[in-house]
């Protein structure tokens, strides 16, 4: 695959990923389980999406020998 097709489908699929567990989390932490019911997942969403980014710059951005 292209340099540059990895990195149109690598950065849709990681901004699909974000927006989706992103607004799961708001979803959770607005409904019943309340900000505190939801704040554990908010934690695991956070960090879900930072490894997410990662991987996406590790895998289509980052130059490799």
């Amino acid at each position: 695959m292209s340099y540059l097709t990895k990195a149109i489908v690598g950065f849709i699929g990681t901004i699909l990923l974000i927006i989706f567990v992103g607004e799961l989390s708001r979803s959770i932490s607005s409904g019943f389980a309340g900000f505190w019911g939801g704040f554990p997942f908010m934690v695991i969403v956070i960090i879900v999406c930072a490894m997410a980014v990662y991987d996406y710059w590790d895998e289509c951005i980052r130059k490799k020998d």
